[in-house]
């Protein structure tokens, strides 16, 4: 975290000008190696930069640390690649309850998180079932810096639009308390 972040709400949206210095602040993110995932079947690479990211949440406990959170990518993995079909984890990236970042897809890599959406979107996945449950502030703020970095790597556009999975397809996710948590966001624009 950045010494001038000390003491602020992650939920607040930082500034995003140039001097903001938003590559310093690009999360360590666990990768697929060290989780434990499976090779993909097929990926697909984004034509450019994701025009948006969307938020969801996994609907199933929280978790926290490289350990119980990586059995958690591992499960979802497999319910995605077995139960649904797909040819990987549909995330992009997944975020436990202490802030720890973990690589789905990835960056540039077309994901399987939002029918219709995902040729150009970037889909983030807060771990736990935030219908009536808080998300950690913890992972607010790892979610704002992967937001950060990804438009300071280029990945995703400056002007990129937020949204939660809800505002693109019919469903309750990321949950009343992630959408509401994730209005304060800078970009976010259901």
């Amino acid at each position: 975290m950045d010494v001038s972040d000390r003491g602020k709400d992650p939920r607040k949206p930082r500034s995003q000008d140039s001097s903001s210095g938003a590559a310093a602040r690009c999360p360590s993110v666990v990768s697929r190696q060290q989780w434990g995932a499976v090779a993909p079947r097929a990926r697909s690479h984004m034509a450019g930069a994701a025009v948006r990211a969307v938020i969801h949440h996994t609907a199933l406990a929280s978790c926290g640390g490289a350990d119980s959170c990586g059995a958690l990518a591992r499960r979802i993995q497999r319910a995605h690649m077995e139960g649904r079909g797909f040819d990987d984890i549909g995330y992009n990236f997944l975020i436990g309850g202490d802030g720890s970042v973990f690589e789905g897809r990835g960056w540039g890599i077309v994901g399987a998180h939002a029918k219709r959406c995902n040729a150009d979107s970037l889909g983030i996945a807060l771990m736990g079932h935030f219908s009536s449950e808080a998300p950690s502030l913890a992972a607010l703020s790892a979610a704002r810096q992967l937001l950060d970095c990804g438009v300071a790597q280029g990945h995703l556009r400056p002007d990129f639009t937020l949204l939660g999975h809800r505002d693109v397809g019919d469903t309750e996710c990321p949950g009343d308390q992630l959408y509401q948590a994730m209005r304060q966001f800078a970009n976010f624009k259901p």
